[in-house]
């Protein structure tokens, strides 16, 4: 059966997908509010399952058992975090030398399938890649997203913010890094992205993918140079989006966005119908490129 794409659903609903995946209303409201778009035979449970990823084996760009790269699962200590935090760590297995590091941060459900898939591919751009798992305290990452969502709730998110500023320190003074570093991140971690260019003033680069922005008064205090990414149909991301832009050229500070028309917020993740191909492709090849003019 052909995956579904965002053109396929009604925009409303795609809309209430948002709200929901992003905690302003439950599974319950959700599928309650899927039932207003079931038509033909399909019930609203089914049509909240076709919305949902699919962590299949396909879907997966790179392969856990890829041969031209070397991947382990690591830890670190966040000690103003969570104490101890687990990661995935990815780099090309024909590496000569020491890499850029690039740290990969998981939207707001954990490190899940798709986010170590996007971990590995920046292995394989040759960049030693951490993905860590702010679920990791609670247990880690469950294996599904709807309770990935649920606990990840639960943890203080200024506690987060330490696991990964921990985190780029980690990866900094890793044995296999050059000691320049930039991050990624999507959805609630891109905001996490901005966080980090604001309280990290050695972050090599940074690329937020339809992030919150910072608050503006803290815009002065980003070193970084930034690639920020926002989907055309995306108005909670995109209503900061023109005073952060103004405020980033007002302070002087490298930093570029781009629009991609058309898409929907999420749409560089290939396990849901909210992909789009075209932008997801341009936008990581324009990701790759700008990390190796940064960090390289």
């Amino acid at each position: 059966m052909a995956r579904k794409k965002a053109s396929d659903f009604d925009p409303a609903l795609l809309d209430m997908l948002d709200d929901y995946v992003h905690g302003g209303i439950n599974r319950r409201q959700f599928i309650d509010g899927a039932g207003k778009f079931a038509v033909g035979g399909i019930t609203a449970a089914a049509l909240v399952d076709s919305l949902s990823p699919t962590y299949a084996a396909e879907t997966q760009q790179v392969s856990p058992e890829d041969s031209r790269l070397k991947t382990e699962y690591v830890e670190y200590d966040s000690p103003q975090g969570g104490g101890t935090i687990r990661a995935l760590l990815s780099r090309p297995v024909d590496a000569s030398g020491r890499l850029p590091g690039v740290l990969v941060i998981h939207e707001n459900r954990g490190l899940n399938p798709h986010i170590e898939d996007v971990a590995r591919r920046a292995g394989l751009a040759g960049f030693l890649a951490l993905a860590p798992d702010a679920l990791w305290p609670l247990g880690g990452y469950p294996g599904n997203d709807d309770d990935g969502r649920t606990m990840q709730r639960e943890r203080d998110r200024a506690e987060m913010i330490e696991d990964f500023v921990a985190a780029a320190g980690f990866l900094r003074s890793h044995a296999e890094c050059t000691g320049q570093i930039g991050a990624v991140g999507f959805c609630y971690v891109g905001g996490v992205v901005n966080t980090l260019a604001v309280r990290l003033p050695n972050l090599g680069a940074g690329v937020p993918f339809y992030g919150s922005q910072p608050p503006l008064e803290d815009v002065p205090k980003i070193q970084a140079p930034l690639l920020i990414n926002y989907a055309g149909n995306d108005d909670r991301i995109n209503a900061g989006a023109a005073a952060y832009d103004e405020a980033l050229a007002d302070a002087g500070k490298t930093a570029t966005s781009y629009v991609y028309e058309g898409v929907n917020h999420g749409f560089h993740n290939d396990t849901t119908p909210r992909f789009d191909e075209a932008a997801a492709t341009l936008a990581w090849e324009r990701t790759v490129a700008f990390f190796n003019e940064h960090l390289r």
